[in-house]
C-alpha cells in the first residue's frame, strides 16, 4: 500500500476526523485561466477543480478540457466518502484535499511557516512564490534539479542560484530559454541530485514513482502544491523533504496580497 492509499484508508476509517460519509461538499467549481506574462515569450493554461467543505477548499489541477461538465453536478452535495470512489482521479484528490483542509488547515501549530506574497502583478507574485519554493532546496551551486511541471519563474530562480535543472512536463516542448523539456520524469531522475515537483503529479498518477525514487536514493523531494496542498505535507519524512503549500485562492487569481505555507521535515529527515 502506498502512503497515499494508506492516507485514504485512514480517512475512510474516520481516524483523522469526522466520518467522511457525513461530510458533504457544498460547492464545486472549476477555475480556468490562460496566462502570458509581459516580457515572456510563452504562455500557459490551467484548469483546476475545487471543492468546498465547510470553510475549507480542496483543489486538484487537471489537463485543460479533461473534466466533463457533469463533474460539478457529481460533486455538489455529495459526501466525501462517495467522492473518494469517483472514477475521475482529480475528483478523488480534490475531495481528499478538502477533507484534510477542513480537519487540519495550514497553521503554525500544524508545522506550517506562512510566507506572505505581496500585492502585485501575476508575474511579480509568481517570482516571490518561486523564491519561497526554491528556498526549500538545500543544494550547493552546480547541482542539478529535476523540475516536474515547468514554471518559468521556478527555472529563473534556480538559474539565479547557480543550480542546473532538467525540465520535465508531460506536454514536452521547450522552456522560455529554448531548453528541451522531457516528458520522462523518472528516466531523468537518476542524473539529478534533487527533485522539485508539482502537486499536479498527484492528480495525474505520476507522483508515487517520484516519491519512491527520492526515498530510495535519499534525495531531496520538494513539492510545490496548489493541487493537494493539505495532502502532500502528510508525506513529509516518507520520501518528501519539504512542501510549499498554496491553497485556493492561488496567486494568479488576485492582485492583492496572498500567502503560501512551507513545511520541512524535522531534523532534515527525508
Amino acid at each position: 500500500m502506498t502512503p497515499y492509499e494508506a492516507l485514504v484508508h485512514r480517512v475512510r476509517a474516520g481516524e483523522l476526523g469526522p466520518d467522511p460519509a457525513a461530510s458533504r461538499i457544498a460547492v464545486a467549481f472549476t477555475t480556468r485561466q490562460a496566462a502570458r506574462h509581459e516580457g515572456r515569450g510563452t504562455g500557459y493554461r490551467n484548469e483546476v477543480l475545487s471543492l468546498r467543505l465547510a470553510e475549507a477548499v480542496g483543489s486538484c489541477a487537471a489537463e485543460p478540457g479533461a473534466l466533463s461538465d457533469g463533474v460539478l453536478d457529481d460533486c455538489a452535495g455529495a459526501d466525501v466518502a462517495r467522492l473518494l470512489d469517483h472514477p475521475a482521479e482529480p475528483v478523488r484528490v480534490a475531495a481528499l484535499d478538502a477533507y484534510l483542509m477542513h480537519v487540519r488547515p495550514h497553521t503554525r501549530a500544524g508545522g506550517a511557516e506562512s510566507v506572505p506574497l505581496p500585492a502585485g502583478s501575476s508575474l511579480e507574485k509568481s517570482r516571490v512564490r518561486a523564491a519561497a519554493v526554491v528556498g526549500l532546496l538545500d543544494l550547493p551551486a552546480g547541482s542539478t534539479v529535476l523540475v516536474v511541471g515547468v514554471v518559468n519563474s521556478l527555472l529563473e530562480q534556480l538559474r539565479s542560484r547557480g543550480l542546473r535543472y532538467v525540465a520535465c512536463d508531460l506536454k514536452g516542448g521547450t522552456t522560455e530559454w529554448g531548453e528541451p523539456v522531457t516528458a520522462d520524469a523518472l528516466g531523468a531522475a537518476d542524473r539529478c541530485e534533487a527533485l522539485l515537483v508539482s502537486g499536479m503529479t498527484l492528480g495525474n498518477g505520476t507522483f508515487e514513482p517520484l516519491r519512491a525514487h527520492a526515498r530510495k536514493h535519499g534525495k531531496q523531494l520538494v513539492m510545490f502544491a496548489q493541487t493537494a496542498s493539505a495532502v502532500l505535507p502528510r508525506f513529509l519524512g516518507d520520501g518528501v523533504s519539504a512542501v510549499c503549500a498554496e491553497p485556493y485562492p492561488f496567486f494568479w487569481l488576485d492582485g492583492g496580497p496572498g500567502v503560501v505555507h512551507r513545511y520541512r521535515c524535522p531534523g532534515g529527515r527525508r
